[in-house]
């Protein structure tokens, strides 16, 4: 059965798309932190992190780095955290979140529920910032 990222990814469910490649696909996160978090995931539907090959895992982080960069200067912030947490969703993925202290990282807070234009809003500013 496909992961809700595997449906994401095929374009089966919308999404806010950040970026893409052959192997990774990055789009915003629709219960998010906070404005601009934004999950990264393999193509490749693979259940825990640490089961994609060395070169997958940095390959994950290089296609993240430029996001995380527009992230930061989208969204004000201390730096863009970045977070494994893999309890979700069964597929692997990393979370970009901007991030001001270490507890803007907790995932037991209260998600937000932005609208459609707010999470357009936000994945507009981050593209305005992809190089």
């Amino acid at each position: 059965m496909s992961s809700i990222f595997s449906k994401i990814i095929k374009g089966e469910i919308p999404s806010h798309k950040i970026a893409e490649n052959d192997r990774f696909y990055a789009f915003l996160d629709v219960f998010p932190l906070v404005p601009g978090h934004t999950l990264v995931v393999p193509k490749i539907e693979t259940d825990y992190i640490f089961d994609l090959s060395d070169e997958e895992l940095r390959e994950i982080l290089s296609f993240s780095k430029p996001i995380a960069k527009a992230i930061e200067k989208a969204f004000p912030c201390k730096r863009c955290g970045i977070a494994v947490i893999g309890l979700e969703v069964p597929h692997a993925h990393v979370h970009l979140v901007p991030i001001h202290t270490a507890d803007d990282l907790n995932f037991t807070r209260k998600k937000l529920k932005p609208t459609q234009e707010e999470l357009q809003q936000a994945q507009s500013m981050i593209l305005a910032h992809l190089s």
